[in-house]
């Protein structure tokens, strides 16, 4: 070292020694952020003393210097958790039941991991308590598919009219109860008129979300006129909501202690990691996925509000496109024309024929018709030409895998296949004839690795038939004055898929409190 520079490390250590303010800053030279913030701290400003210093000795300084790493997203959540602690039995109770399926909430975490950060950003946004990340893990298991037997659909499990009164429009092409981005801000806009509601009780706001809000006023008013405690956990509820309630307690004492109780939870980028893309017009989901390097499936993960193989063409114009294939997408649909983004078929009307027979044909509906061809009624002349808008790729592009690979029970045929020593997914793809994709969702693979002894479902194969068909497995009791006519028609299904599905024999009743399976197709339920 010379002399120069042995007097500059002198004046330094002695410039710090000496000094009581800020003596990190000394060797700062960029601008700091803080942790737990997107908005960065003030600029730090360099000392005059080390400005003459040479680049290099400046550097070395820098990196013996501490650096301070932004909170990984599990602990972001946790450190925004402010509803009241868990103590209650029945939370005791809950926290119980998770610990001992561990693994059971690992795999929910993992089906939830695309939708986490953008969630989190969301609740963030509004400053609302962080346990909301984890309602749809109450609601839904984070599966948007997901389908109750009271008509709920999407992540945060909206019933048809609540939906509709927050802005989630619902029809042949599109569900917005499905829809990640609406469904989500939705939910908080819903959420947040209940707690205000109830004076900011965000466990009543809870309850209210689940039983609705007349349920909760009305219990809250018989408390208050029989002079007892108005708080959630005084209030004679329904048994779903006095259950749903802790529930959410419980896996948040889950996330905030994941050690404690065995559970490991799904690694999280702070970040979304998909973007929203305006696409100014109706456009075909097939070719949106070539357009950005994409399979369809991941197109339809994304955008699970979408009940076709196109979006809606009056709108929501926009798709969620994952991060890294964004600019490709926004590039390649710029240069598309506006005659690729959508196939049209020129269908000439035969003798006989009917909007309803066309529609059915073209797997469209006739309102769909009467709209692409400005008309106001259902008359139509044999010789004259109708606009067909169709899918522009074959119809297996267009099927949901994500979505309905988990339940085809009423489509096809499971067996379970025991791994052998030197298998590999792809070579029980192959000789199955299915895709590697469908035995990963089949089974809910988190990586490609199989053992021998291992079990894998498979189901057969079926032909596609309506592209994005996606179908759940619903549990419907039968009520009073219940009808197997009632019952098809609440589900878009027909009376002898009933009586087949559940073994019903012709000129019997049905009973108060019999189960029924009801196979649903959740794109028909608008």
């Amino acid at each position: 070292m010379n002399s120069q520079k042995i007097l500059l490390v002198s004046a330094f250590l002695l410039l710090v020694s000496g000094c009581s303010t800020q003596p990190t800053q000394i060797v700062q030279t960029e601008t700091a952020k803080a942790p737990d913030s997107d908005i960065p701290a003030e600029p730090v400003h360099t000392d005059p003393v080390t400005s003459g210093v040479t680049e290099t000795f400046v550097t070395d300084i820098v990196q013996d210097a501490p650096v301070v790493e932004e909170p990984e997203f599990w602990e972001q959540v946790r450190n925004g958790f402010h509803l009241p602690n868990g103590t209650h039995a029945a939370v005791t109770r809950r926290i119980r039941v998770y610990r001992n399926n561990a693994r059971q909430v690992e795999r929910i975490f993992n089906r939830g991991e695309p939708y986490l950060a953008f969630i989190y950003s969301e609740v963030r946004q509004r400053e609302f308590p962080a346990e909301l990340v984890l309602l749809p893990f109450v609601e839904s298991g984070y599966d948007p598919f997901a389908y109750s037997h009271g008509r709920a659909a999407g992540l945060w499990q909206f019933i048809p009219a609540t939906g509709k009164r927050y802005g989630l429009k619902q029809d042949w092409w599109y569900d917005g109860r499905r829809d990640i981005v609406a469904s989500t801000q939705a939910a908080l806009d819903y959420l947040d008129r209940l707690q205000e509601e109830f004076d900011g009780d965000w466990l009543l706001a809870l309850a209210a979300y689940n039983a609705g809000e007349g349920t909760v006023r009305n219990a809250v008013r018989r408390n208050r006129k029989a002079g007892k405690p108005v708080d959630f956990w005084n209030l004679k509820l329904p048994r779903e909501t006095t259950a749903y309630v802790p529930k959410l307690l419980a896996i948040s004492a889950i996330v905030k202690h994941p050690d404690k109780y065995g559970v490991q939870l799904t690694p999280v980028d702070m970040e979304p990691g998909f973007t929203v893309v305006g696409t100014h017009d109706q456009l075909d989901i097939g070719i949106a996925a070539e357009l950005a390097g994409l399979e369809t499936d991941e197109i339809y993960r994304l955008n699970p509000g979408f009940n076709r193989w196109a979006t809606h063409p009056d709108g929501p114009h926009r798709l969620t496109i994952p991060v890294e294939k964004s600019d490709t997408f926004k590039r390649n649909l710029a240069a598309l024309p506006d005659s690729e983004r959508v196939k049209w078929v020129r269908h000439r009307i035969r003798k006989g024929e009917t909007l309803s027979h066309i529609a059915r044909r073209y797997d469209t509906t006739v309102a769909v018709l009467r709209s692409n061809n400005v008309m106001r009624g259902n008359t139509i002349r044999t010789g004259s030409h109708l606009l067909v808008p169709v899918a522009a790729k074959e119809p297996g592009r267009y099927t949901a895998l994500a979505a309905i690979a988990r339940t085809p029970r009423n489509a096809g045929s499971k067996q379970t296949y025991k791994v052998m020593a030197g298998d590999s997914l792809w070579s029980i793809a192959q000789r199955h004839n299915v895709k590697v994709s469908e035995l990963t969702v089949w089974n809910r693979l988190d990586s490609r690795t199989i053992r021998p002894g291992q079990k894998l479902a498979i189901w057969n194969k079926v032909a596609v038939t309506n592209p994005g068909k996606t179908t759940r497995t619903v549990s419907y009791t039968v009520r009073s004055g219940d009808s197997l006519y009632r019952i098809s028609r609440k589900f878009r299904v027909s009376i002898n898929e009933l009586r087949r599905w559940n073994e019903l024999q012709k000129g019997k009743y049905l009973q108060p409190g019999q189960r029924l399976k009801v196979y649903v197709d959740v794109t028909r339920q608008s």
